[in-house]
């Protein structure tokens, strides 16, 4: 008896698998996407800037980790003189 509910619960194992897996590659692809559009973009960089600093924040962390410096300061540079 012990054996059979262990065996049906093997598709429902299955399932969360798959389910857990699909969210963390769109997660990882999400987050793939939100990078490459502030590496790309000086103004949507702007615009987290003022709605989620925290996350531009980690933007050039990582930046600066991987060794690519300036980013943070032309931003500032440019910044200064913008006007909403």
């Amino acid at each position: 008896m012990i054996q059979r509910k262990v065996h049906g619960m093997e598709p429902f194992a299955k399932k969360v698998f798959k389910g857990v897996l699909f969210l963390e590659l769109a997660g990882l692809f999400g987050v793939y996407v939100l990078y490459h559009k502030m590496d790309s973009s000086q103004d949507f960089r702007y615009t987290m800037n003022r709605r989620l600093p925290s996350v531009l924040e980690v933007y050039y962390k990582s930046n600066e980790w991987a060794g690519m410096h300036g980013k943070r300061e032309k931003d500032a540079e440019a910044w200064r003189t913008k006007i909403d």
